[in-house]
């Protein structure tokens, strides 16, 4: 029984919101794939259901793998990996292919999901080994480089994704024990940067031909003046958050996400909310928080900064992307491209966002142990500093001598 348990490891919190997250995708995909099953996948729902179900699946084995590795191992594996997702990254610009590298016979991937996940470790192995130097400002910004290199490489084709790396990266700064001073300096320039960008994009951005700023600029100009006439992604999402109302009109009895090609991935909370009303969407906003929360936890009760960092980042990673996927979902944010973690339906994003999780619950595992061993330790401790206490029982002959 004991070996059953064990199987999963670190923090069972986690492992419950994981299970309720991965239980509403299935139920939300089953009941949201038929147009792009049929459309553009030429394929029965059902059989795109079922290979959703393999990735969750395949998801869940690779966390309980990675959960019983000692998530030290994770700090000399960080630098190749973030290496090769650079190079991935780099063939999927110069061949244009937007996010997507294809394997033949295989299938295809997007190596910015790799690189997410692989530049969190690198950047806490990074931060790690140069925390004494953190008081210098050219280490603070020589940290920036590999996070500066990657989203350079990620943002031509997926800006949402380079941002929200940007971010999680740059919140591990803050963790790590960087000057504050230097660090709030640093996010006033970003904030400066990101309203100039924000007003190009909204002025001239559709008349702009780099990279995809024509269409950024259109989402933030159908984003800033909607049209409600038109038929839009983006209107039949706030149609049916209208139409779920509280309680929402029963599981199953979508009516727009059997209209929508992305309501299985990017609006997929949207379709949740019409069947299952707001209720569902406070519920499972609670459940990303609660998520949020115990990576925070996890973080600061480990004894190791590169352990610390990593949860921190990742959690961070999977958190801000929740919130902006939610956002877009009911109109406060404009169209990201940004999937539900673990909700949506399953790709390359579940299974490495999926391996994310298993670093956390790595470190979540180690903690336990640690925790078990310092109890044991101040047990014998407490045991030995008892007998050496106590006093000796008289024998016969000390009896005889008295």
């Amino acid at each position: 029984m004991k070996r059953k348990l064990n199987i999963l490891a670190g923090d069972t919190a986690l492992w419950v919101i994981f299970f309720l997250l991965s239980g509403i995708s299935l139920i939300a995909v089953y009941s949201t794939i038929g147009l792009t099953a049929i459309s553009d996948l030429h394929a029965t729902p059902m059989a795109i259901f079922f290979k959703h179900l393999g990735i969750v699946v395949a998801t869940y084995v690779a966390i309980i793998i990675i959960s019983h590795i000692n998530y030290r191992y994770f700090s000399k594996m960080a630098k190749w990996v973030f290496y090769i997702s650079l190079a991935m990254l780099a063939v999927v610009l110069i061949m244009g292919t937007e996010r997507w590298l294809v394997i033949p016979k295989v299938g295809r991937f997007q190596p910015s999901e790799i690189a997410k996940v692989a530049l969190i470790i690198f950047v806490a192995r990074t931060i790690t080994l140069n925390r004494e130097k953190f008081g210098d400002n050219r280490t603070f910004y020589w940290l920036l480089v590999p996070v500066a290199v990657t989203c350079a490489l990620v943002m031509p084709e997926n800006l949402s994704t380079a941002i929200l790396i940007f971010l999680s990266c740059y919140f591990m700064l803050l963790f790590g024990g960087v000057n504050k001073k230097m660090w709030w300096r640093g996010m006033g320039i970003i904030l400066a940067v990101a309203v100039v960008g924000f007003i190009i994009l909204y002025l001239v951005g559709d008349k702009m031909d780099m990279a995809r700023t024509s269409t950024w600029g259109h989402r933030l100009q159908a984003w800033m003046h909607p049209n409600p006439d038109e038929l839009t992604q983006e209107n039949m999402a706030r149609m049916a958050v209208a139409r779920g109302g509280f309680f929402g009109t029963g599981i199953g009895s979508t009516i727009h996400g059997r209209l929508m090609t992305q309501a299985h991935n990017d609006f997929i909370y949207a379709i949740i909310i019409e069947e299952a009303g707001l209720l569902s969407a406070i519920l499972i906003f609670l459940l990303y928080a609660l998520f949020y929360f115990r990576c925070i936890r996890i973080a600061t009760r480990c004894n190791g900064l590169f352990g610390s960092l990593c949860v921190a980042g990742l959690g961070t990673a999977i958190f801000l992307q929740a919130i902006v996927n939610m956002s877009v979902a009911v109109g406060v944010l404009p169209v990201t491209g940004q999937t539900l973690p673990f909700i949506s339906y399953g790709g390359t994003a579940y299974l490495f966002l999926g391996c994310g999780v298993g670093v956390i619950q790595a470190v979540a595992a180690d903690n336990k142990r640690q925790e078990l061993l310092a109890k044991k330790a101040e047990a014998a401790k407490a045991e030995a500093e008892t007998e050496s206490t106590t006093p000796e029982e008289p024998t016969s002959d000390s009896l005889k001598s008295n």
